[in-house]
């Protein structure tokens, strides 16, 4: 049995309405008492569409399928779509890695038609990964946090993992952004590759996690994260035209998901390794100083310069060991 059974778009509308904005406006600081409101309104497109699958070898290949397939039927793709499996048999992370997703996880992908501005986009990312770590938190593993980019970690082990990648259909050629998500809940076996350096929130909590309510939780926080993102698109276009001109700050609403990935990260102030492929190809070591407005990370080295990447992969280090 697919354990979101009967999950739909509607359910998650009436959790958003009795759950997440009430939560919401009791922890969003803003001048704007109806901002909560109009972010999660943005970020309603979150789960218009629900699908839920079996057995399935990849969400993100069933997602490129489905673009296809409505664009060949002469119908619209519904952005804020998304896919749930109840296991994944060819899973694959950054750089094809293999991704263990058997049943009593969260597995599946968002698509998402690309209407967001620059510096909002290269933020999506961003976005997964708090979005995640919030309802972590939520569910009662308080220390889990966020690894520069996005994944969520406990400790030493990783708890979830995303990935993003871009897909043109070929008959129109729309652009869409494909937002693979990967959560470790209820399953707790991992391979003997995996067993060091991954969890899930059945080993950390003692118990099992309702998978249907978590996944709810997710979305949920995916519709919040992902419509900041869109209110900060509107706040930058209002700037290109209002009498203030385009150098002056916005209202504090711009920064909250930058903010709140600063509150959850621990990345900042910590020794890495870096590299664009790092099992492969480890390039330097640095220190973590911040995190710019695109979601760049800025970092020192030892002589002293200082870089800024844009996209990559990062390990803590700690005396001569890379965690």
């Amino acid at each position: 049995m697919i354990a979101q059974q009967g999950l739909s778009s509607v359910e998650l509308r009436e959790f958003v309405s009795a759950r997440e904005l009430p939560a919401r406006r009791l922890t969003c600081c803003s001048s704007v008492p109806s901002l909560p409101e109009l972010i999660l309104r943005y970020g309603a497109i979150v789960g218009s569409v629900i699908h839920r699958h079996g057995s399935v070898g990849r969400t993100m290949d069933l997602a490129r399928r489905h673009i296809v397939a409505c664009e060949q039927g002469g119908r619209s793709v519904a952005s804020g779509t998304v896919i749930l499996a109840e296991t994944v048999s060819a899973s694959k992370g950054r750089f094809a890695r293999d991704w263990h997703a058997p049943v009593g996880g969260v597995w599946g992908c968002l698509i998402l038609a690309d209407t967001l501005m620059d510096r909002a986009r290269t933020l999506l990312p961003l976005a997964l990964g708090v979005a995640c770590c919030e309802a972590v938190r939520e569910c009662g593993a308080e220390t889990a946090t966020v690894r520069w980019v996005n994944d969520v970690m406990v400790g030493q082990r990783k708890l979830a993992g995303f990935l993003v990648e871009s897909y043109r259909s070929p008959g129109h050629g729309e652009l869409f952004h494909l937002l693979g998500f990967g959560i470790n809940v209820n399953n707790d076996c991992f391979p003997e590759s995996l067993a060091d350096v991954a969890c899930s929130l059945v080993q950390l909590l003692g118990r099992q996690v309702s998978l249907r309510d978590f996944t709810l939780s997710f979305l949920a926080k995916m519709a919040w994260n992902i419509g900041l993102l869109w209110y900060e698109d509107e706040r930058d276009l209002q700037h290109l035209y209002d009498s203030q001109g385009p150098e002056e700050e916005t209202l504090e609403s711009e920064h909250l998901l930058l903010r709140q990935w600063q509150r959850l990260s621990d990345t900042i102030g910590k020794r890495v390794l870096y590299g664009y492929d790092i099992q492969k190809k480890p390039l330097y070591t640095a220190t973590v100083m911040g995190i710019r407005k695109d979601g760049a990370i800025v970092m020192r080295q030892d002589d002293g310069a200082q870089i800024v990447e844009h996209g990559g992969e990062l390990r803590y280090v700690e005396g001569n060991h890379c965690l």
